[in-house]
């Protein structure tokens, strides 16, 4: 009788080379090489990439052809020209709800962001998730691909689109007039862009995002919820400075440190760094963060 196979054990040197091939200037090459090194073999650095990586089959959470929801795949005008788009909004209701606009990691629009999209709205908002790829065509399989095409997005175009797009459905006729946006590890950092940059946003929820510059905290209207995982050395470095900023300027904010967790805890597609604990407290917090603001 086969023995089961052990599952093989992943340092934080293992998640921290993964954060700097997908964020830094590792390339897949040198990441395999150091991987190699750190699990003692090739064939070891083989099994323990894809749990590290996100896995596009894990089944979601909310499935898609969920009767409660009402699924659809739009294009809308941007200052960029039609983006694409993914909207989901409860079936038995008339009621006008918030809107929460779900921001993707580098990896664009994928069936995990979907997932999520479905799972806030059955926390009763309607909800638009943007593929801010849509200049380059959308959103492609393949991760790598997506994260280089991201990498060369032109930083201001993006906000503009993500500004027009808060704009625009603040005015949707199933929408209550309030809109917040939520985004994760690319998107957080977008989130943050936008609470400077679009006037009319009403809450913030940024997931280990990249901070902005302590000089355009001034201008931040929109209040903020701020996810961090402890181990996230690279994203953490900011906090403190953020917090002095926001602090300064008597902004509305909350940051919330998860002790243990990696980057990207929130996404229950990778083996490796996915939290449980730290992402359902994140999302309880955030959904309650929503219904404060936007109701």
């Amino acid at each position: 009788m086969d023995k089961p196979k052990k599952t093989p054990k992943i340092s934080q040197a293992m998640v921290d080379a993964y954060d700097e091939y997908t964020h830094l200037t590792l390339d897949r090459r040198s990441f395999m090489d150091k991987l190699a090194k750190l699990a003692g073999s090739g064939a070891a650095a083989a099994v323990i990439a894809p749990m590290l990586a996100a896995n596009s089959a894990q089944a979601a959470v909310v499935a898609s052809d969920d009767p409660r929801l009402l699924t659809k795949d739009v294009i809308h005008s941007s200052p960029s020209g039609d983006m694409k788009g993914y909207s989901v909004r409860l079936t038995d209701t008339a009621e006008k709800l918030p809107v929460v606009v779900v921001i993707h990691e580098n990896r664009g629009l994928n069936d995990h962001i979907r997932d999520v999209s479905r799972r806030m709205a059955l926390e009763g908002f309607t909800v638009f998730a943007p593929d801010f790829l849509s200049s380059a065509g959308g959103t492609p399989s393949d991760e790598d691909k997506a994260r280089d095409l991201i990498a060369n997005l032109d930083p201001n175009k993006t906000i503009a689109e993500g500004v027009a797009t808060i704009s625009s459905l603040k005015e949707a006729k199933y929408a209550n007039g309030k809109v917040g946006v939520m985004g994760f590890c690319w998107g957080g950092g977008l989130v943050n862009d936008l609470a400077i940059n679009s006037p009319e946003l009403d809450a913030g929820v940024a997931y280990y995002g990249r901070q902005p510059k302590a000089e355009d905290v001034a201008k931040i209207k929109a209040p903020l919820l701020l996810h961090y995982a402890g181990l996230d050395t690279r994203i953490n470095a900011g906090i403190d400075g953020y917090r002095k900023a926001l602090t300064d300027n008597g902004k509305t904010f909350d940051i919330e440190v998860y002790e243990g967790a990696n980057h990207a805890f929130n996404n229950d597609t990778s083996t490796a760094r996915y939290s449980k604990e730290a992402a359902d407290l994140a999302w309880s917090r955030t959904v309650a963060f929503f219904k404060k603001y936007l109701s």
